[in-house]
């Protein structure tokens, strides 16, 4: 099966090409990336170029792969989303749980509620409580006297789906799945282990910090925040007079989280914004680190609070993995281990073929993710043959009311 992912950041497009098979590992069959400058907070500042620039790289990947694509599934930004958790709980008086006492559960719930401002993105169940006692696994095949089903929806706001939608109509290409980019990023570096025994990913992007939770083989809370490894270099920028270019070259050469005794004795000569052309100024190591520490520092902690509210750091997750360009900046995962307290390591993606070392980085996790996106793990199957058996409207709505008064 070939599959299509396609990623438009803050400041690149990418996209990939992949054959995917039952038991073999992914061949990548083209992967194209472009650089833009026409988006801002996942805006279309210029939406013709944008346009523009998403059909050359497709086109790109088109060609190289010798594959013509006509549906992707496509990377969502998860800036101004909405988790909500909710749960739905029935009587069934010592019975044997069958599939009509799942659809009972949902047709009382919240499942089928829409809102005028946001689209659901998933909707799905995270767990089961029978009789007070919590599984994760399938409630089928169990005696109890109530059931409980714990469900999860995350939603973003209707007009960045409305915004792609637009664009790839213009562009005749379907949007199969629209996937949130923290997921791909996790699909794309976190094994079996840490999908089930807990596990957070956090996306370090160019002008966001995304991130993923996934417990028990499911996936369970996504978001994200507007702080990005570009404040960083705009910090270095302002705090030392230089350029823009500059200030990304000294964070990628010699930017650290940790300060060592030695970096005080460490010149390095900086090119200042002047009237006089070629002129510099000597500024020490540890100038450079004492403004990347702060950000860094802003930055993991406001992923901290975005998970209490949730109450998933009570959680004993104890596995974080760090992914996308701002993870490579050197000592942010001996810092994350101590604000997390937790083990830290780095994630490259993993589990594919054919894949060149130049895009085999960080930075392209949530692109590489995206193709491993399976919308089946995320739909309730015992609905979807519900629906898929329905003949008419008639019988629709009378098995819906069979369901609720049953």
């Amino acid at each position: 099966m070939i599959k299509v992912g396609l990623d438009i950041g803050n400041s690149k497009i990418s996209c990939i090409v992949c054959d995917i098979k039952i038991n073999e590992r992914p061949r990548v069959l083209s992967f194209v990336n472009r650089p833009t400058s026409n988006i801002k907070k996942n805006t279309f500042t210029n939406f013709q170029l944008i346009k523009k620039e998403v059909k050359e790289v497709m086109d790109m990947a088109a060609k190289e792969s010798q594959t013509d694509i006509k549906s992707i599934n496509l990377n969502v930004p998860m800036s101004d989303s909405n988790s909500y958790y909710y749960s739905s709980q029935i009587n069934i008086e010592n019975e044997l749980i069958n599939n009509l006492h799942l659809k009972k559960s949902i047709n009382l719930s919240e499942f089928f509620n829409q809102s005028e401002d946001l689209q659901t993105i998933m909707n799905f169940i995270v767990d089961y409580e029978i009789d007070d006692k919590l599984i994760a696994g399938s409630p089928l095949g169990n005696f109890a006297k109530k059931l409980r089903l714990n469900l999860y929806r995350l939603s973003v706001d209707k007009n960045i789906i409305n915004s792609y939608k637009n664009l790839f109509s213009e562009l005749d290409i379907h949007v199969k799945h629209f996937v949130p980019t923290p997921l791909s990023s996790a699909l794309a570096t976190l094994n079996k282990d840490d999908q089930d025994l807990g596990s957070i990913s956090i996306d370090l992007g160019e002008s966001s910090t995304s991130f993923a939770v996934f417990e028990n083989m499911k996936l369970i809370f996504c978001d994200s925040i507007n702080i990005g490894s570009s404040n960083i270099t705009n910090d270095i920028a302002r705090g030392i007079s230089t350029t823009k270019d500059s200030a990304e070259r000294l964070k990628t050469l010699y930017g650290s989280v940790i300060s060592t005794p030695s970096d005080e004795y460490e010149l390095i000569e900086v090119p200042i914004e002047s009237s006089e052309e070629s002129e510099f100024k000597q500024i020490n190591r540890s100038t450079i680190n004492s403004i990347i520490k702060p950000r860094v520092e802003e930055t993991l902690e406001l992923v901290w609070q975005k998970l209490k509210p949730y109450g998933i750091h009570k959680k004993r997750i104890k596995n974080l993995i760090l992914t996308g360009g701002g993870s490579q900046l050197e000592g942010i995962s001996e810092y994350a281990k101590i604000i997390f307290d937790s083990n830290v390591r780095l994630g490259k993606p993993f589990g594919i073929l054919n894949l060149s070392k130049e895009y085999s980085g960080p930075q392209f996790s949530q692109t590489i993710g995206s193709v491993f996106f399976n919308k089946s793990q995320y739909e309730l199957s015992f609905l979807k043959k519900s629906q898929n058996s329905k003949k008419n409207t008639v019988f629709c709505r009378f098995s819906s009311w069979l369901d609720q008064y049953i």
